[in-house]
């Protein structure tokens, strides 16, 4: 598929995704909606990918949904085929279920404004990084909607607690950097201009596992986060060390270990 609102920069095993509407702050409409649902649907058996970094172009994140593209498709009568069940709602909420069920770590890199949809997108990532300009909202219940959506229940009591989630939800007030450091919602913030160089650790450090421990690692915490109890969680666990045990990367780590030398992982 030929994308128009997202580019895709393959840098080795890693992928670099920009949302690309700057002259609308990143704003999610129609097409990014099919493109980032393709993009994302690829990645499960895709594995020559081992990392997504999800950025915005321009001074925005994302500004969230392009609310005047939408109501100029209801003026015009314009059929979009959503599909069956929610419609554009469902549409978009499959996008954030894919980035989760994706086995490659996603590192979002956010300066400037990251609403609504656009929160989400950070909020469904695995890593978060915040240039100095970030401010985030839960834009929903600022237009007389919900602030529960696109994830955003789910997600941000999860990475932040539910007082912090109830404040920014039921307000729709605005996070920035700073706060968002100190509230756990990012890793840390760097100047605007820094970002692309403060996500080289992380990819550089993800690259050194085995592939396999790497996806059953984002995997492993997915399930772990809603496990029922310990057991539940533990089950897991032993599930995932049995199988990454028995690859030739585990006798590779353990060797090189030994050897005390950087572990040359094939994936195999």
């Amino acid at each position: 598929m030929t994308y128009e609102t997202i580019t895709i920069e393959k840098r080795g095993q890693v992928d670099w995704l920009t949302l690309n509407r700057p002259e609308m702050l990143n704003a999610i409409n129609t097409k990014m909606v099919t493109e980032l649902r393709d993009y994302f649907g690829g990645l499960y058996e895709d594995e020559s990918v081992r990392i997504v970094v999800m950025r915005g172009a321009g001074r925005a994140f994302c500004a969230g949904l392009d609310i005047r593209e939408g109501s100029a498709r209801k003026e015009e009568g314009e059929f979009v085929p959503y599909g069956q069940g929610f419609g554009f709602q469902g549409y978009l909420a499959e996008v954030y279920i894919r980035m989760r069920r994706c086995p490659q770590p996603i590192i979002s890199l956010v300066q400037g404004a990251a609403c609504g949809g656009g929160f989400s997108f950070v909020l469904a990532s695995d890593i978060r990084v915040a240039g100095e300009s970030a401010k985030m909202n839960a834009a929903f219940i600022r237009i007389g909607l919900s602030a529960c959506d696109m994830g955003s229940s789910y997600f941000l009591p999860r990475l932040v607690g539910t007082s912090v989630a109830s404040e920014l939800m039921l307000t729709g007030r605005f996070i920035h950097a700073q706060r968002c450091l100190a509230t756990g919602l990012v890793s840390e913030v760097v100047a605007d201009a820094d970002l692309e160089k403060a996500a080289q650790p992380y990819i550089d450090e993800m690259l050194a596992t085995s592939p396999m421990g790497l996806r059953l690692t984002k995997e492993g915490l997915n399930l772990a986060i809603d496990a029922q109890g310990l057991e539940a969680a533990m089950a897991i666990e032993n599930r995932n060390q049995l199988m990454c045990a028995r690859t030739s990367d585990a006798r590779e780590g353990m060797r090189a270990f030994l050897e005390k030398r950087p572990p040359q992982y094939t994936g195999s």
